[in-house]
């Protein structure tokens, strides 16, 4: 990180990273949070394609639903905000599944948690941190990627966040995307979606859904959105192209050195052996 001062960007809460945005009041409030039955859950570690996923998924109502900014993210007005919300709410959200509000495990809600190779993701979110200033300055690739791994970055270890989530795979409630299928074919994944959510969208509709959701759609219309700073899917930035970057696969073939690749894959290795993925 280029200085100290930086440091006051991030604060600690139950041993994971957060910025300074996501209030401590904020996030000891969230055990108390009333879910709705209704509400479907976005969960994702950063940079894994949460937002191209709203994009999907709001296109899929012909009612009025609201996509909120991330439950964890603003100070405690955020879930007095959320709570006066009449439309139904898709919230997203970057926490592990330990802790989210119980609220939303009690009632059972919906939940779709999309996951990416790690390996982009850490690419990814290089270029996130190195050109958002609501985060601290890594000035190179190589001190990113040994944050990265020690999971000393906003959200925390990537692995503690997917083990977290994986081991409730099984819930009917849960649905598990990962990145590259929606970009090897999504109008397979967005048929998966409208089934889980029970959502009555035909086949042709569907054709028709993901030609506006490519990702390079999405991005442009992001980027013709970008002059209105009030209009961010994203609490981190309102620079709405740190948002889509490139959204490849297998980018990171383009940093990784190849020892740094032996040493990922040894710690991938070592802390998903009891992982299906």
């Amino acid at each position: 990180m280029s200085n100290s001062s930086e440091a006051e960007l991030l604060h600690t809460f139950k041993g994971i990273p957060f910025t300074t945005r996501s209030s401590l009041e904020l996030l000891k409030s969230l055990d108390t949070f009333d879910a709705r039955e209704d509400d479907v859950l976005l969960v994702s570690y950063p940079k894994s394609g949460t937002h191209w996923l709203a994009g999907v998924i709001t296109k899929l109502y012909n009612t009025q639903v609201t996509i909120t900014s991330p439950i964890e993210f603003g100070d405690i007005s955020q879930l007095e905000e959320l709570n006066k919300l009449s439309s139904k709410r898709i919230i997203p959200t970057h926490l592990d599944y330990n802790m989210l509000p119980p609220n939303f495990k009690n009632k059972k809600c919906k939940m779709i948690y999309i996951s990416r190779n790690p390996k982009d993701t850490a690419v990814s979110m290089f270029h996130y941190y190195r050109d958002n200033p609501n985060l601290p300055t890594v000035d190179t690739w190589p001190a990113f990627f040994d944050l990265f791994l020690k999971g000393n970055v906003v959200c925390g270890s990537w692995f503690d966040h997917f083990l977290s989530w994986e081991e409730h795979e099984d819930e009917k409630n849960i649905l598990f995307l990962f990145y590259e299928d929606m970009k090897k074919d999504l109008p397979k994944v967005v048929k998966k979606i409208t089934l889980f959510l029970s959502l009555n969208v035909s086949d042709s509709d569907i054709q028709d859904i993901c030609k506006k959701s490519s990702f390079s759609e999405m991005k442009n219309d992001t980027e013709k959105e970008n002059s209105d700073p009030t209009h961010t899917v994203c609490a981190l930035t309102s620079n709405r192209k740190l948002i889509f970057r490139k959204g490849a696969v297998g980018d990171w073939k383009n940093y990784f050195t190849p020892k740094q690749n032996i040493r990922f894959q040894e710690i991938f290795n070592e802390k998903m052996k009891l992982s299906k993925m």
